[in-house]
């Protein structure tokens, strides 16, 4: 193994440990209530299987994926007969990891990949206060320490001193940033920053977008006119909406996904605020109900503390110390 090599997977290890901490919280909550419901049972029986329905609703999973869990464990204790409740565990973990999404070759999570397009555009999206501007810093220091050449387009307009913390951002990634002055056509920004990208070759242009108008209405054709102005500069862009969720606010995260997957054209999931919320099975809901890959997750507030989403990973942390 090369120098290299051994540099990759000391950060893979440094990444799973960091994941594996944010995911104590929902770890500990979930397979805490599992103990206690399983204790002085030996087999998987229906009342089992209703408390479990009740355990992965109330631990933020979503009605939908819960019921499709449901629907599998009970097909397999019905064809094998009989299931302890000590593999119930192992069944648990291997539902989570086939609900989950991989990202399509189009649109490669890893910032070291090569990009189908050039510029290779992503419009962020996202309700407010949910981390939707730093997520975009983040993104843009993680491409440009991985070779790429980023542009950041301000068009979050309409929120007051979104324009100054993306500004902010931009200089701490060490990126060129397009913007305007505060209440600007966002539209106009979005046009100017793929524009930039394009005259400066750049490989990456990420376009920051309001995440509140007076209207749910008014938001949603916003977005759409940001995404066919920027169609008529660069063929097929936006490449990339991405929908960045708090995974803290669980249920809630569920209802943002829905409102934007149904407007907004969203092909990617970020979820934010990992670390320290025992509500990680949002996760796990929001892209089977959805059918949209989770990219990436934050779970810290340093700028290299937002992680490439990997299913394995992910099962792995949720799964640290469980007997399965």
């Amino acid at each position: 193994m090369g120098i290299l090599d051994r540099f990759i997977n000391r950060n893979d290890e440094e990444e799973q440990e960091k994941l594996d901490e944010g995911l104590e919280k929902t770890r500990s909550s979930f397979f805490g209530k599992i103990d206690r419901m399983v204790r002085g049972k030996d087999e998987v029986d229906a009342e089992v299987l209703d408390e479990l329905e009740e355990i992965l609703v109330t631990s933020d999973v979503g009605v939908k994926t819960t019921l499709d869990i449901i629907d599998h464990v009970e097909a397999r204790v019905q064809e094998d007969q009989y299931v302890s409740t000590k593999e119930l565990n192992r069944i648990i973990r291997d539902e989570i990891a086939a609900l989950m999404l991989d990202d399509s070759r189009e649109r490669p999570a890893d910032f070291d990949a090569d990009l189908p397009n050039k510029p290779h555009v992503i419009m962020v999206v996202g309700v407010n206060g949910v981390g939707k501007t730093t997520t975009i810093g983040k993104m843009a220091y993680r491409y440009k320490k991985a070779g790429k050449d980023v542009v950041l387009g301000a068009a979050d307009t309409f929120r007051a001193a979104a324009i100054e913390q993306l500004d902010v951002w931009a200089e701490r990634a060490g990126v060129p940033i397009v913007k305007q002055k505060h209440g600007a056509d966002p539209a106009a920004v979005a046009f100017d920053s793929v524009e930039a990208a394009r005259a400066r070759d750049a490989d990456v242009v990420i376009v920051d977008t309001a995440g509140r108008l007076h209207t749910k209405g008014g938001l949603m054709d916003e977005l759409s006119k940001i995404k066919r102005v920027m169609g008529r500069k660069v063929t097929g862009a936006p490449h990339e909406v991405l929908l960045v969720l708090d995974a803290s606010t669980g249920q809630n995260a569920i209802r943002q996904a829905e409102e934007f997957t149904e407007s907004a054209g969203v092909t990617g999931l970020i979820l934010t605020k990992l670390d320290g919320t025992a509500k990680g099975g949002v996760v796990i809901g929001v892209s089977h109900q959805f059918q949209v890959p989770v990219k990436y997750i934050g779970v810290g507030e340093d700028i290299d503390d937002l992680q490439v989403f990997d299913r394995k990973g992910f099962v792995e942390g949720m799964f640290k110390g469980v007997e399965v």
